[in-house]
């Protein structure tokens, strides 16, 4: 749900009128009621002077003074309503005033007004919970001087939120918490975080995302428009993940927003200017995409402000035990688990293996072998729970055999031992329990050779 639309629909009812002006006394948003009122069109009132369009509007004394003016008389061409004029206020500084009325014929017309607050205050905190950043520095775990460093200078940058952000690392290392962190230490942090993927939407449609569109603006789009992403963002963060996956067309018109810092919705030549942060990622080698053009070397340096290199997890491999330390109580509380540790052989092969996948690929062994942990009632993650891993033992080779036919095999043992056991053996009620066929039950006790004596 979009904070835009919300109010739009929201103000869009023939019960009131409804005008928002900035700071500049110009109209940036006008009801239909009110524009029918008036005998005007949108484009005759939005972002021109509010004194000449309704010259004894009280939005001026609003700005001016900054005090609101509840529950006066308004009559306008003919129509006799009941008006309230309110500041916007951020950081103790006016910023607008957002004007309302109701016509006097209108039956219980202050609990219209009231209802009205409320949903807005609702929708308000909806969006907020919806657009905001999750995690904080205090979740980025490692005590190596490398992940320290790039810490340190990432809380730096939360202290300057103009300044764009490049996050570069492999798939995996924590360029998204990166991302959170700095917003919530910044003072953008009660304000919108939005992440857009570039590379999971389809070229066509990445413009629209990010820069809205109007009304008409391509076939299929919605009545009234939309607004994309930046506009919705305004005042907060925008988070640019797998940058380097954008087009050469929307790099273009990604460096003229970064240099004008506005933007014209789809279809529309009215200019947007928003005041946001711009925070990107990337695993892949920009310079290199560069010497082959396929990323544009001025929008490289516009990002470029500030680079956090987020270290891989093979050469912070003495953070291990600090990351699973972590973890473990996080997914217990999500898989409604009870595994407590970790063996220190198993935490040794974690040391041995090459982590590819990084901090995300270590959450999800840990997942699978707390899975497999919790099959067998152990609170204790052992090297028999990660023989999934394709891990070499100087001795003996691999740990375990790791091909997918083997692996189904063992799951498929443990599972048929345990609920037999569960059963004292009882074969009718073992194959009940699995909803499986007892012919079958009895050929797979036969092949792995499941006896009450040898399980």
């Amino acid at each position: 749900m979009e904070s835009w639309l919300l109010v739009r629909d929201l103000l869009d009812t023939n019960a009131m009128t409804a005008i928002i002006v900035d700071n500049n006394m110009k109209v940036v948003y006008i009801n239909k009621t009110y524009l029918d009122i008036l005998g005007k069109s949108e484009e005759e009132v939005v972002g021109k002077y509010v004194g000449d369009i309704t010259p004894e509007s009280r939005t001026l004394i609003v700005i001016k003074t900054g005090k609101a003016i509840v529950g006066y008389n308004w009559l306008i061409n003919g129509y006799n309503m009941i008006a309230c004029a309110v500041p916007l206020i951020k950081n103790d500084k006016v910023m607008g005033c957002f004007a309302y009325s109701l016509f006097m014929d209108i039956w219980d017309a202050k609990d219209t007004v009231d209802n009205l607050m409320g949903e807005l205050n609702m929708y308000r905190d909806e969006v907020r919970n919806l657009y905001s950043a999750r995690y904080t520095f205090a979740e980025i775990i490692g005590q190596v001087q490398k992940i320290q460093d790039v810490k340190n200078l990432a809380q730096k940058a939360a202290e300057h939120p103009s300044i764009t952000v490049l996050i570069r690392g492999e798939s995996g290392t924590g360029k998204e918490l990166f991302a959170h962190a700095i917003h919530r230490a910044s003072n953008r942090s009660k304000m919108p975080f939005i992440r857009v993927n570039c590379a999971a939407i389809p070229e066509n449609l990445l413009e629209a995302e990010l820069f809205g569109y109007k009304e008409g603006a391509f076939t299929g789009a919605r009545k009234g428009g939309s607004p994309g992403k930046f506009e919705l963002a305004n005042g907060g963060t925008v988070f640019l993940d797998e940058i380097g996956e954008m087009s050469p067309s929307m790099q273009s018109k990604l460096l003229v927003f970064l240099q004008e810092r506005e933007f014209e919705r789809l279809g529309s030549h009215k200019p947007i200017r928003v005041n946001i942060r711009i925070i990107a990622a990337t695993n892949r080698n920009l310079e290199e995409m560069i010497k082959q053009e396929k990323f544009r070397e001025d929008l490289y340096f516009r990002l470029n402000v500030l680079t956090l290199e987020i270290p891989p997890l093979r050469e912070r491999l003495e953070d291990i035990p600090m990351l699973v330390s972590y973890l473990i109580p996080k997914l217990n509380k999500n898989m409604k688990s009870d595994v407590a540790k970790i063996s220190d052989a198993a935490l040794e092969l974690f040391g041995k293996y090459n982590w590819s996948g990084n901090i995300r690929e270590l959450e999800n062994v840990l997942e699978r072998a707390m899975l497999l942990a919790d099959m067998d009632d152990s609170h204790t993650i052992t090297t028999k729970h990660l023989c999934f891993m394709k891990i070499k033992n100087e001795n003996t080779g691999a740990i375990c055999p790791n091909n997918l036919r083997s692996l189904i095999k063992d799951y498929e043992k443990q599972i048929l031992v345990r609920v037999l056991e569960e059963t004292n053996y009882n074969k009718t009620k073992t194959a009940n329990i699995l909803d499986i066929d007892l012919s079958w039950l009895y050929k797979k006790v036969k092949q792995y050779g499941l006896t009450s004596d040898n399980s």
